[in-house]
C-alpha cells in the first residue's frame, strides 16, 4: 500500500506542472508560477479552508496553489516536499504532520534555494530555515478554553478529562493555557469550595474515532466526570457521541477548540457548551502576503499569531451560516 501513496503526490504534481518544471515553455506558452502546499490532513475541514483560501488569495497575485495531503504521516509529506523541489515550485507551505520530523526535508528546499512557509503547526527543529510561520495564539486560546470551563462548571466544580494531541505543538499550547487557567482558578477558591479537577488526560489524535474510544473507555470507571476539554471540534464530536451512547451528555460538559462549522452547529445544538474559534481563512491570507512580500524582496515577520475568540450558543443562535 506504501506505494500508491508515495506517488501519488508526483502523479498529482506532473498533472498540474506538465512534468516539466514550473515555468517552464510548452509551444510558446508560459505556465504560472506556482505555490506547493502540504496539508497535516484534508480530512479536517480546518486544513481544507487554508487550501481553499491559498488558492483563492494566490490566485490574486497570479499564481497558481496545488494542495496535496500529507495524511497525518510524517514519511509522505516528506515525499511530497521532496516532489515539490523536483518540480521547482516557487514556494512550499507546509502545515506538519510531525513538528520535529519536517525539519529534514525543509533542509532540502532551503539547500534548493526554495522559500518554506508553515501554517497552523510550526516546526520545531531549528536547523529548517523557516521564512515565517502563521498560527493562532494557541496558548491564549487554551486559557479561554478555561475560561469558558469555569464559566460551565460555576462554582460545583468537578472532574475534568483532557483529550490531547501531544505530538502536535499547537495543542500542547492549548493545553498548558487551559491547565494555568485551572490552577489559578482552584488557587483563588475559598476553603471548602470545589475545585475544578483534571483527572486524566487521554489521546485523541485530533479524530473523532480515537476520542470516542478514549470517551468510552474512561466513563466506564468515572460515572462522576463532570466535564471534557478537547483539543479540537473532531474530538470533541467524538467525545459527544460515547457520552450519548451512555446516557451521560447532559451531565457531561464539552469545552472544544477550532469553531469550525460543524463545532459551530454542535454548539448551537447543545452538544459542545463553546469553542475558542481560530481563523484558518486569515491564516493563509496572511501567508500569501508573505509569501508575495518575500518574492518582492521585503521581509516578513517571522511569527504572526492570531488571535482566537470564544464562541458560545449565543453566538451560534446570531450565526447565519448555521441551521
Amino acid at each position: 500500500m506504501k506505494k500508491p501513496i508515495t506517488l501519488l503526490p508526483a502523479i498529482l504534481l506532473c498533472a498540474w506542472f506538465g512534468c516539466g518544471g514550473v515555468g517552464d515553455n510548452k509551444e510558446g506558452s508560459q505556465t504560472k508560477p506556482v505555490i506547493a502546499y502540504t496539508s497535516k490532513d484534508l480530512s479536517n475541514p480546518f486544513f481544507n479552508i487554508i487550501g481553499d483560501t491559498l488558492k483563492t488569495e494566490a490566485a490574486k497575485h497570479g499564481y497558481d496553489v496545488v494542495v496535496v495531503d500529507g495524511v497525518y504521516k510524517a514519511e509522505t509529506q516528506d515525499k511530497q516536499i521532496d516532489d515539490f523541489i523536483t518540480q521547482k515550485v516557487k514556494a512550499i507551505v507546509v502545515s506538519p504532520c510531525s513538528s520535529k520530523d519536517v525539519g529534514a526535508s525543509i533542509r532540502k528546499a532551503n539547500k534548493a534555494g526554495i522559500p518554506v512557509f508553515t501554517v497552523d503547526l510550526a516546526c520545531t527543529d531549528e536547523t529548517a530555515e523557516i521564512v515565517s510561520h502563521v498560527e493562532t495564539d494557541n496558548y491564549g486560546g487554551g486559557k479561554l478554553a478555561g475560561e469558558a470551563m469555569i464559566k460551565a462548571l460555576g462554582k460545583d466544580g468537578g472532574k475534568v478529562l483532557i483529550l490531547h494531541l501531544k505530538t502536535a505543538d499547537s495543542c500542547v499550547q492549548r493545553v498548558a493555557g487551559f491547565t494555568e487557567v485551572i490552577d489559578a482558578h482552584n488557587k483563588a477558591l475559598e476553603d471548602g469550595a470545589s475545585k475544578i479537577e483534571i483527572v486524566q488526560t487521554l489521546p485523541s489524535e485530533g479524530k473523532q474515532l480515537p476520542s470516542k474510544k478514549s470517551t468510552e473507555d474512561f466513563v466506564q470507571g468515572n460515572k462522576d466526570l463532570r466535564a471534557i476539554f478537547a483539543i479540537n471540534d473532531p474530538a470533541a464530536l467524538g467525545a459527544y457521541t460515547a457520552l450519548k451512547q451512555v446516557g451521560m451528555e447532559k451531565q457531561v460538559t464539552i469545552v472544544g477548540f477550532d469553531g469550525e462549522k460543524a463545532g459551530k452547529q454542535a454548539i448551537k445544538d447543545g452538544k459542545i457548551f463553546a469553542d475558542p474559534v481560530q481563523y484558518p481563512d486569515r491564516m493563509a491570507q496572511i501567508t500569501i502576503k508573505s509569501i508575495v512580500d518575500y518574492i518582492d524582496g521585503k521581509k516578513p515577520e517571522k511569527v504572526i499569531k492570531i488571535p482566537a475568540e470564544l464562541y458560545y450558543k449565543e453566538d451560534a443562535d446570531k450565526d447565519p451560516a448555521l441551521k
